[in-house]
């Protein structure tokens, strides 16, 4: 473990709460969905926020664009998006003096910091598929030349649970890209009611910037030197491996799950429980925020069987029947 210490976490923990306070100024609420979108950002991972419309998905992104000074890109995904139309594409340029034609490229929207994805699930496959390399690799290949994208560099997409029509569901391989799928729900009625005043009245939020980039990577630094126990990083692989069916696999897997987690799961929960222990203060990881994340790092990565579908059983069901049956040995 390098050298940390409690000022650097004091330091960086000050700096985070400036954040959330600024994303305060314009969101009400949803203490949760922030602290998780706040995690993404610190581990350095994407995230998928889903919820019905109305509930200031695309605002809390946008809010997070203008609280820090990164560049911010939206794009409204539609059936008819094409994946140069997010990629960038090559343009035929001549110069007037030598008559001399060059294929220049023309950068997308994709070359940003901060990409909110609004709507991902209503583009078709191809388009889709465009963001793969991207969020992977951070960069995008095209015409046989690989471009470099911006760091940090994150997709942040929105989707709706509950509408069908025009929507193209999001395949396997995309999903495990996401760090987080984070349920955005119904605010309480005295969240509501301040919706209501603020968002009626002749002022608007003023979101202040409290962040650049140079900070946001030097806060994903220090996330991954936070330290993870030999005991936590081995319950974290046991349910991990857990979630796939076969034999002496748990009950509720073995019943419910068609497809389990892969490697990725399990990198993507201690890297997400590292940023939560930070964004706590402290310089240790625990079972607390482990336990935490496990469904929102889970959810989008497990295939549930027909039986699952037929008794309504969700994934965050079969998330916390499998945290009852394995908890976390005592030390």
């Amino acid at each position: 473990m390098n050298d940390i210490s409690e000022a650097d976490i004091r330091t960086q923990t000050a700096r985070i709460e400036e954040l959330r306070a600024a994303i305060a100024q314009a969101i009400v609420g949803q203490s949760e969905v922030v602290e998780q979108l706040l995690i993404g950002l610190l581990a350095g991972g994407h995230c998928l926020l889903e919820g019905v419309p109305g509930l200031g998905k695309t605002l809390l992104v946008r809010t997070l664009g203008q609280a820090m000074r990164l560049q911010f890109r939206r794009v409204q995904f539609t059936p008819d998006l094409m994946p140069s139309d997010l990629l960038g594409t090559e343009l035929l340029e001549e110069d007037h003096g030598t008559g001399h034609r060059h294929f220049r490229f023309q950068r997308g929207p994709v070359f940003t910091n901060l990409l909110l994805a609004d709507e991902l699930n209503r583009t078709p496959p191809k388009t889709q598929a465009a963001l793969l390399e991207a969020m992977q690799e951070r960069t995008v290949s095209f015409a046989g030349a690989t471009h470099e994208l911006p760091a940090p560099f994150f997709v942040l997409a929105t989707q709706n649970p509950i509408e069908q029509a025009g929507t193209y569901p999001l395949p396997e391989a995309q999903l495990d890209r996401f760090l987080l799928q984070i349920r955005v729900g119904y605010p309480n009625e005295d969240e509501e009611r301040s919706i209501l005043v603020q968002t009626t009245g002749a002022r608007t939020a003023q979101v202040p910037q409290v962040m650049d980039g140079d900070q946001v990577l030097a806060l994903q630094a220090l996330t991954r030197q936070v330290h993870v126990g030999d005991d936590l990083l081995g319950w974290i692989n046991r349910l991990v491996r857990a979630t796939r069916p076969g034999e002496g696999a748990p009950e509720p897997i073995a019943r419910f799950v068609r497809w389990g987690a892969g490697p990725r799961a399990g990198q993507s929960l201690v890297l997400a429980s590292k940023a939560r222990a930070l964004l706590h203060g402290r310089l240790a990881a625990t079972r607390e925020d482990v336990t935490a994340l496990v469904a929102p790092v889970m959810r989008h990565r497990l295939l549930l069987s027909f039986a699952a579908e037929a008794e309504q059983v969700s994934t965050d069901d079969v998330i916390a029947a499998l945290l009852r049956d394995m908890p976390m040995p005592a030390a």
